[in-house]
């Protein structure tokens, strides 16, 4: 079963179990004659329940439960609700469902509240639609998580998978996917590290096995292998020393709808540098996953042109005020503009407002920015401190160049040289790059190669975990390191 069947599923599911809920609340008030004892047994208070018909009641919050079901379809995809379940226990999926239903019941209790209508009567609805959604959504994404295991169970559905290495590693990976097929791994075979006989053995055909598994060929014929045998999803299990053999390894296989799943060191585990999840109990960190979905994106794309309309309009003054003691400071224009790499490698005019003296680079070419820069101008170390040189960049994001959070965007002539000194410097490409970034949130400016080399790590972690909730998180942090006055990159 693909990954976008199994989301329209749940996806399904959720809309039946959503609506459910809102007409069991309808029925249960407007049509059974139960509300007003239910009131009495929860309030100790009389009164009888509003009898109407099922249909008129329908009629009359049609579109109100059509806005709901769209409200906890978004706050489900806001907190992760459709990403991959395969590694995650039914029960910590309740419990997830449970923490965010709860959390949207209580906003849409602080949106609903009548200041005028008793409040116990007003608490009664919203506690019994809370009780129903738990229900009928758990039971529901019971339901259909538990088909989806059984058809995987039965070997119907897994994402077909190879998994490179040879080793202890690779064989304890196996055993672990042998053991719980609702995992999804349909391990066609095995890829070598390196070529040569290895320890396989031939098997009846005169191929090369690995106990029960044929050996495709070695890593150097890993994008063959994908396009031959319809790779969806490839498992490293190599020594963790080969750090440069594995990122080789992802690097040509670059622009291949393909998901690499690699056993990480303990220490990128622990510092945070790789999102991990557990093949029950074994640690695999996914690289190169699937981007945002479609909608996120659009959502993403909104949100990038009404905040960047509403901050230019805002701060329209501050802008012209800097504008004036940048031309009365220093010589030169006020804006500075420099091209810069965009998504996919496209190339774009980026302004900021000028911090330092003019034609700075004419003489020592571009160069890496210095802590105490001495070619910084006065108001451009406050403007620097403050992050309102990069108010400008608002109107790359607007004509579509860049996006609020992202990568920061860096010159073609030091792309090309980071391209040649790190082999996974062009997987930032795949995004737009951005004001701020996860990176520029925990790292200064880049003073060095080195400097560059940890921001990758935040950047790759970033391309791989890209939603709506990280960007308003990183959002949030940079307004705080602006207010801070902290100068990071």
């Amino acid at each position: 079963m693909s990954k976008l069947r199994e989301k329209l599923s749940v996806l399904l599911v959720d809309v039946l179990a959503i609506n459910g809920a809102f007409l069991s609340v309808f029925w249960l008030k407007y049509v059974s004659g139960k509300w007003g004892y239910l009131n009495v047994l929860w309030f100790k208070e009389g009164g009888v329940g509003e009898h109407v018909t099922f249909a008129f009641a329908l009629d009359r919050y049609l579109w109100p439960m059509v806005v709901v079901s769209l409200y906890w379809l978004v706050l489900f995809a806001f907190y992760g609700l459709y990403r991959s379940w395969r590694a995650q226990s039914r029960l910590d999926e309740l419990v997830a469902v449970g923490k965010i239903v709860s959390l949207g019941v209580l906003v849409l209790f602080l949106l609903t509240f009548d200041i005028s209508r008793p409040l116990p009567k007003t608490r009664m609805v919203l506690f019994v639609y809370w009780m129903l959604l738990m229900l009928f959504v758990g039971a529901g994404r019971i339901g259909v998580r538990s088909f989806q295991r059984r058809l995987l169970d039965k070997g119907i559905g897994g994402r077909r998978s190879v998994i490179v290495g040879a080793g202890s590693r690779a064989d304890t990976l196996l055993r672990q996917i042998q053991a719980f097929p609702a995992l999804g791994y349909r391990v066609v075979g095995l890829v070598e590290e390196k070529g040569g006989e290895g320890e396989g053995e031939r098997g009846r055909g005169g191929e090369r096995e690995h106990g029960s598994y044929p050996v495709l060929g070695n890593a150097e014929e890993l994008p063959r292998i994908i396009e031959d045998y319809r790779i969806e999803e490839v498992l490293i299990a190599v020594d963790s020393s080969s750090h440069r053999e594995i990122l080789d390894m992802v690097s040509r296989c670059n622009g291949r709808s393909v998901t690499f799943g690699i056993i990480p060191d303990l220490y990128d585990i622990v510092s945070g540098h790789v999102r991990t999840q557990e093949i029950y109990g074994f640690p695999v960190m996914e690289l190169l996953p699937d981007l945002m979905p479609a909608w996120e994106k659009k959502a993403k794309r909104l949100l990038d042109v009404v905040v960047s309309l509403v901050v230019l309009i805002g701060i329209a003054p501050v802008c012209a005020l800097v504008a004036l003691l940048i031309k009365l400071d220093s010589k030169g224009p006020i804006l500075f503009t420099q091209k810069r790499v965009g998504k996919d490698g496209k190339i774009f005019t980026m302004g900021k407002f000028r911090s330092m003296v003019e034609n700075a680079e004419q003489r020592s070419g571009p160069v890496w920015a210095e802590k105490d820069d001495p070619r910084i101008t006065r108001i451009g170390r406050i403007i620097r401190r403050l992050k309102i040189d990069e108010v400008p960049q608002l109107f790359n994001v607007l004509r579509g160049d860049m996006s609020l959070v992202g990568p920061r965007p860096e010159r073609p002539f030091f792309v090309e040289s980071l391209e040649r000194e790190i082999p996974l410097y062009r997987r930032r490409l795949r995004v737009a790059p951005g004001l701020t970034g996860w990176a520029q949130t925990k790292q200064g400016y880049d003073t060095s190669i080195d400097d560059v080399k940890e921001k990758l790590k935040y950047d790759l972690y970033y391309i791989e975990n890209m939603s709506l909730r990280m960007d308003a998180k990183i959002l949030l942090r940079t307004l705080f390191v602006a207010l801070r006055g902290t100068e990071v990159g």
